[in-house]
């Protein structure tokens, strides 16, 4: 498999965690009281946003030309580790609410 393949699989597996980490929270969500649960919509809805962004941009990646694809990959990874951090920080947050 070359570099490209193995990069797009990897942003594809982490794009599905983050969907069934948005499943689940929803579930939650839904089960939760009034008061926590704008709460949890909230970090849904961040959650949401960054996984939308990042599907978009693996969408395009997935139909760059090879002369573009370095580029892309280059800009993608430099907003990735930025997304990955709000991601975990709302998956925190939803989770603290959640003992709460």
């Amino acid at each position: 498999m070359n570099s490209r393949d193995e990069y797009l699989e990897k942003l594809k597996s982490k794009l599905d965690e983050w969907d069934k980490d948005i499943d689940r929270f929803e579930a939650k969500a839904r089960d939760a009281q009034a008061e926590v649960g704008d709460q949890y919509h909230k970090q849904l809805e961040t959650m949401r946003e960054m996984r939308n962004e990042a599907m978009a941009r693996y969408s395009e990646m997935q139909g760059a030309a090879v002369d573009a694809w370095e580029s892309l990959a280059k800009a993608t990874e430099q907003t990735w580790s930025t997304w990955l951090t709000a991601f975990e920080d709302a998956r925190t947050k939803f989770i603290k609410n959640q003992k709460n």
